[in-house]
């Protein structure tokens, strides 16, 4: 490995281990502890998502004087996960999509900007046309729900519409068991499970992945009703300031003794997956290490809904309308400023 890559990721652990030091001191100067719900979009977690675990074992929220309860959803598109965002109720995952629909609510901090999941598909799909007449997954939220508008987006490489398959919907954690036993031939699967499914399967095989084939679109960002953030904005800047630094620990390897554990009990998954999965999602700095911003990433996102008819064109929203560029500055901030970990920048 260069030099210059152990030196920048030297920067951002020597600031790590500094916030580490302060926490219990910081926590000891609270006035009072506040109260935060905190949404995670998948039930139980997948490896991407377990920030807000790691925040709240290591200390992270106490340190910024919060106390969170974390909430897990089914889907980030789920009724439930949609209510709790536009009610102000939680910190979810917010997509461009509720924006452009007139939802009041708004993006704060990116937690994994780019997509880590692979397209997984049985021994006899070779190439997207081989999808036609199949079952594909819409676990996690259904028709507008992730899996769906993934599945959508590979049958529209191979000039395929929904109609041309059969989506069957349930929870998100029947998506690997609905692969193996053949209930589904097509799923997206974080890292982990892809890891799973060979060992289980070996004929099982990614059709293609997902960062490949929407190199832009953005994944995940957690957001909050704008009444909310108008209200509460101290506490949503040191949410995020809590989660920032939780992503940076998962970064660090002298870190992992302590991460890979909170991984794991969160999950549910075994200690060669999360290994795994946190490998791939280090080696494509799918974690942010900043605030997850990026405009031409979300501009793509929008102009992606709008191509496939989520968004009306006429009611495009800006990007400042879906990502609060300037709260999220300011976590950074509080989380002690920007920092490059290897290559990873966002």
């Amino acid at each position: 490995m260069h030099k210059a890559h152990w030196k920048s990721r030297a920067v951002g652990f020597i600031a790590l281990a500094g916030a580490l030091v302060a926490a219990d001191a910081a926590s000891a100067a609270c006035a009072s502890m506040r109260k935060i719900n905190i949404g995670v979009s998948v039930a139980p977690p997948n490896v991407v998502h377990t920030s807000p675990y790691v925040a709240k074992e290591l200390g992270f929220f106490e340190k910024h004087c919060i106390d969170a309860t974390i909430i897990q959803f089914e889907g980030g598109g789920s009724p439930a996960a949609k209510a709790a965002a536009a009610q102000g109720t939680a910190l979810v995952s917010v997509q461009p999509i509720a924006v452009g629909r007139g939802v009041k609510v708004q993006q704060i901090w990116g937690l994994a900007p780019r997509l880590p999941q692979a397209y997984m598909v049985g021994a006899d799909i070779k190439t997207a046309k081989d999808l036609k007449g199949k079952k594909l997954s819409a676990v996690g939220g259904g028709v507008g729900g992730f899996n769906w508008l993934m599945g959508r987006q590979v049958l529209n490489t191979a000039g395929l519409k929904v109609d041309d398959v059969q989506f069957i919907a349930g929870g998100t954690a029947a998506r690997l068991p609905g692969l193996l036993t053949g209930q589904i031939d097509g799923v997206a699967l974080h890292p982990e499970d892809v890891y799973l499914a060979q060992q289980k399967n070996p004929k099982l095989h990614v059709l293609v992945q997902l960062a490949e084939l929407l190199p832009d679109y953005y994944f995940n960002a957690y957001g909050a009703s704008t009444e909310w953030i108008a209200k509460d904005r101290p506490l949503m800047v040191d949410a995020v300031a809590a989660m920032i630094e939780a992503n940076r620990a998962l970064y660090d390897d002298k870190m992992a003794d302590k991460t890979i554990p909170i991984i794991m009990k969160a999950t549910g998954k075994p200690k060669d997956a999360v290994e795994y999965s946190r490998k791939v999602l280090i080696d494509h700095c799918v974690w942010s290490v900043n605030d997850g911003f990026n405009a031409k990433r979300t501009e793509w996102t929008v102009d992606n809904d709008i191509q496939n008819g989520y968004i009306k064109k006429d009611q495009k929203p800006t990007v400042e309308r879906v990502f609060n560029e300037k709260l999220a500055a300011d976590a950074v901030k509080a989380a002690g400023g920007r920092i490059k970990i290897g290559k990873c920048t966002e």
